[in-house]
């Protein structure tokens, strides 16, 4: 089993959270709830434990009810699941993928047309980020009241988790409230910060605690190269971010998870993204699903599932029961590898070929674009169950990523690192991946953008690496359905966020809008 499942330790934990729509008010807490709170761990110390269990898992389900209930009241449980909205916002907005279920909301997505404050899955999201944030803040500050054993290292793991929250909020929506665990007992909605203090206040916390967390953790918890990763891919978009680079800090963060994470690239790709991926060396920090234990619709269930269909599929070959013909990758992916049928590339044969287009003439038309077959249900070893729900843990944060930035930071002008070292990286990634190697001269920007690409396919940084390369917006890189159409067109600059939720600007007057919407 790869979660802990406690109904009692969620019941409470959500009740102390208060969380409203906006996630911005009613911030005081009964002290007789937190009295209830205090207790439960006083008579229990490994109740802390569980606890910390549901903050992480508050990326992955939408409540401990099963999959079809939510805690979040007016979020459809099946849709609003963090993890979903990061597939959602950060692949299906670009090259990567495209859905042709036509949604209200979710077409507006793939589709790059008609953002606004009134999208759904821009709201479920924003209301995800907010509600760690919140459980974040209180079991913080009921920690620091208790003794039980690893308290220290259960504080660190919070903060990184509400600092990787907010990091999605830096991301996707510029800025916010920024509320810690001092807003304990607040009745006050709080002013609006802007995008380099939330950026800063994130980068201070995780700094602070990178001694305190573990080097080597329990699978599935945070460990030191996580919390340096989180700050690697702060740093590495700090220019968008803050307007400041900070290529030297990213390297230096990538660097130390290189050297001392102990990480070693699979012998197979595959292998990392199989339904029995948690016995892998690359991944660093994942987001935990089990198809028994932690069922539900927006964890990689909704990339498994969502990416195959029986109309040209045998989805046993992957473990599934079900396929929801949902997403399809467009040549902005397939095409970086040339030829699939004679690339070696052991990524370039993760498409479903059969019975698919490679136009994507119609989005809405299951057979134009081929299916990624990289998520899959069955295990790389051994014998595999066909199940309803996905056993594929999700890797947030892998090795690879560490290499890909290094090089990537020294060819923006970090001094803490050289080229040769950036092209030994990256020509380990490409044979083990059983590409061919390149040369010097062929380590560029363009280069290291593509084989982001390659590499990190499905994995939720897609959106954020185009914005950092100044190909997301504009007509400098066109991909199908960019715009709205099928050859693909300019988009505004706009775009780079997403707009902020209506119904959170309705509920804290001292929030503003993004420019343009």
């Amino acid at each position: 089993m790869k979660t802990i499942k406690n109904k009692s330790i969620w019941t409470i934990l959500f009740t102390i959270s208060l969380l409203t729509t906006s996630c911005l008010s009613d911030l005081n807490v009964d002290p007789v709830i937190e009295n209830t709170f205090e207790n439960l761990i006083a008579k229990d110390p490994n109740a802390a434990k569980g606890i910390l269990a549901k903050l992480y898992a508050s990326y992955t389900l939408a409540g401990n009810e099963g999959p079809d209930a939510s805690e979040l009241k007016g979020d459809n449980a099946g849709e609003s699941p963090f993890l979903r909205g990061i597939f959602n916002l950060q692949e299906l907005t670009t090259d990567m993928a495209k859905n042709r279920w036509g949604d209200d909301g979710l077409d507006q997505l793939t589709t790059n047309t008609k953002w606004d404050e009134n999208n759904k899955f821009f709201r479920y999201t924003y209301n995800r980020i907010y509600f760690t944030v919140a459980q974040c803040n209180n079991f913080i500050n009921v920690m620091k009241k208790v003794s039980v054993a690893e308290k220290d290292s259960y504080i660190a793991e919070a903060k990184f988790l509400r600092g990787l929250a907010y990091f999605y909020l830096i991301d996707l929506y510029g800025k916010g409230a920024l509320i810690t665990e001092a807003d304990f007992g607040s009745t006050e909605n709080k002013s609006e910060s802007t995008r380099k203090e939330i950026f800063d206040y994130v980068v201070t916390d995780l700094k602070s605690i990178e001694e305190q967390i573990p080097l080597k953790n329990e699978y599935g918890r945070a460990n030191r190269s996580a919390v340096r990763m989180l700050l690697a891919k702060l740093y590495l978009n700090a220019e968008v971010y803050t307007g400041q680079k900070q290529y030297e800090e990213a390297l230096t963060n990538a660097k130390k998870v290189i050297d001392e994470g102990g990480y070693t690239l699979a012998d197979k790709y595959l292998s990392v993204f199989s339904g029995d991926n948690n016995t892998s060396t690359e991944i660093i920090f994942p987001f935990v699903c089990d198809a028994q234990n932690s069922q539900s619709y927006g964890n990689t269930t909704y990339i498994t599932n969502g990416s195959a269909s029986s109309e040209t599929m045998t989805l046993s070959q992957f473990g599934l029961q079900d396929g929801w013909g949902g997403h399809r990758t467009t040549k902005g992916l397939y095409g970086l590898f040339g030829n699939l049928t004679t690339s070696t590339d052991q990524r370039a044969k993760l498409f479903f070929t059969q019975g698919h287009s490679y136009e994507m003439e119609d989005y809405k038309k299951w057979s134009d674009g081929y299916p990624s077959t990289k998520f899959r249900n069955a295990n790389f070893n051994g014998t595999s169950v066909i199940a309803t729900f996905s056993n594929v843990d999700f890797p947030l944060f892998r090795i690879s990523d560490a290499y890909l930035i290094y090089a990537e930071a020294v060819l923006r002008g970090a001094t803490g690192g050289n080229a040769a070292q950036a092209l030994t990286y990256v020509n380990a990634i490409r044979t083990k991946r059983s590409a061919t190697a390149i040369t010097a001269s062929d380590l560029t920007l363009n280069f290291i953008i593509d084989e982001r690409g390659r590499e990190l396919s499905f994995e939720g940084h897609r959106r954020t690496d185009l914005i950092r390369f100044g190909k997301f917006t504009g007509s400098s890189y066109v991909w199908p359905w960019k715009g709205g159409t099928a050859s693909g067109t300019s988009i505004p600059d706009t775009y780079k966020l997403f707009p902020v939720p209506l119904t959170a600007l309705q509920a804290n007057s001292k929030l503003s809008q993004n420019v343009g919407y």
